[in-house]
């Protein structure tokens, strides 16, 4: 029996692709990949639903260096799709050659989006996944030129599928015919195509290159200020953001708070000067209970050094002038 490993979103079409295998007698293994703007939740209700074995990969720290650089650019938005999948196939095909796995493969259909999965785009991404020759695109396969999978008679062309184009209504209907009720809504998922991160994303980039994969969790938190010209605040709108500042904290970041009047947690990051600091804990206790304070006492800590520092809180005008979109 031959062993295939897919990537695996858990959207209908790496679902289909995954059942339109197994229904040829294929062994089916699925693989997702975790970095901090996509995750792996709806591949493991997917997988569970179908029962295929699901791996899932952190590879945050690959991705971001992918990120800042992409060799084939970014889609609409800082959307490096090209890059993205042949970075997953990259390292999917590690994992196939440690498991035993024949080939790779995805529910990707040419078509569907037009600047990623046109045929022009598949070429490039098997061609820079390194593994091309093992990649195999079940739902699209029979307007792709023949695969060695094919050639080698680990599945059949002829049961392979010829879809194409941005509508879904043949997915929808093999969905009804095999018994897939429930799956996720198509689109979405990804933060680099949503505008209202990308563009925190873009500035923390320019300004600051070196950003790691601690950044990119810190962009998701909370309300988020540039301290000029290389620092960054991070405050949290409730508690649930606070506690994963908190989590996050490196060594080199500063934590602040007031100190006797109820309100969010600060993390300053970056290169911080004095002054920095002063304003991130004005900002720190404009938003907290004691911001009609004329003068506040913030705690402001890094590690083992804390200490305390008056200042007036900044009023809500002050703050809307400051805060990133």
């Amino acid at each position: 029996m031959a062993k295939s490993l897919g990537l695996f979103s858990g959207g209908l079409d790496s679902m289909l692709a995954a059942l339109l295998l197994r229904r040829q007698g294929v062994e089916v293994t699925g693989i997702a990949f975790v970095t901090p703007f996509f995750g792996a939740e709806k591949a493991v209700k997917s997988a569970a639903a179908l029962e295929i074995p699901l791996i899932v990969r952190d590879i945050a720290v690959e991705h971001l260096e992918m990120l800042k650089n992409p060799r084939y650019g970014y889609g609409r938005n800082l959307n490096p799709c090209i890059d993205c999948h042949a970075l997953m196939f990259r390292l999917a095909a590690g994992v196939m050659t440690e498991g035993g796995f024949d080939f790779l493969f995805s529910g990707e259909v040419l078509g569907q989006r037009p600047m990623s999965q046109n045929l022009n785009a598949l070429k490039a991404v098997a061609k820079a996944s390194g593994t091309g020759a093992r990649i195999l695109r079940p739902l699209s396969a029979r307007l792709l030129p023949v695969t060695a999978m094919e050639r080698e008679g680990l599945v059949d062309r002829e049961r392979l599928l010829d879809i194409q184009g941005r509508s879904r209504r043949r997915q929808e209907e093999l969905a009804r015919q095999w018994g897939v009720i429930d799956y996720p809504a198509p689109g979405g998922g990804c933060l680099l195509t949503e505008k209202s991160f990308i563009n925190r994303l873009r500035e923390l980039l320019e300004s600051t290159p070196e950003a790691d994969v601690t950044d990119m969790e810190l962009l998701k938190l909370g309300r988020r200020f540039r301290l000029p010209p290389s620092a960054w605040l991070t405050v949290g709108r409730n508690q649930e953001h606070n506690e994963a500042i908190r989590g996050l904290a490196r060594p080199t970041d500063w934590l602040i708070h007031a100190r006797e009047c109820a309100g969010p947690l600060g993390l300053v990051s970056g290169s911080a000067s004095e002054e920095n600091l002063l304003t991130a804990a004005a900002i720190v206790g404009g938003y907290g209970k004691g911001k009609n304070c004329q003068g506040l006492l913030v705690t402001v800590r890094r590690g083992e050094e804390s200490r305390m520092v008056e200042v007036a809180p900044f009023s809500a005008e002050e703050l809307a002038s400051r805060i990133l979109p």
